[in-house]
């Protein structure tokens, strides 16, 4: 019976890709301006600056209050 012989493989160093950075930085703006409209509707809405009037949004982040650590009673 013939014997076969596996030759090792080498594989190539792997090379992180290039992301430049001016493709980021419109994406990074977008979220942080989205999460920080996100926290002033947990934390914010609903007190001294309120820009809805009603309960609506505290009912609807109310648990998300609590959660954060906002007071809200």
């Amino acid at each position: 019976m013939a014997q076969s012989v596996v030759q090792p493989t080498v594989t190539p160093a792997a090379v992180p890709a290039k992301l430049p950075i001016a493709a980021i930085v419109p994406w990074a703006v977008f979220f942080g301006i989205l999460m920080l409209v996100l926290l002033y509707f947990v934390g914010a809405e609903q007190g001294a600056t309120s820009l809805v009037s009603g309960e609506n949004v505290h009912e609807w982040v109310h648990d998300a209050r609590h959660l954060l650590g906002f007071p809200c009673h």
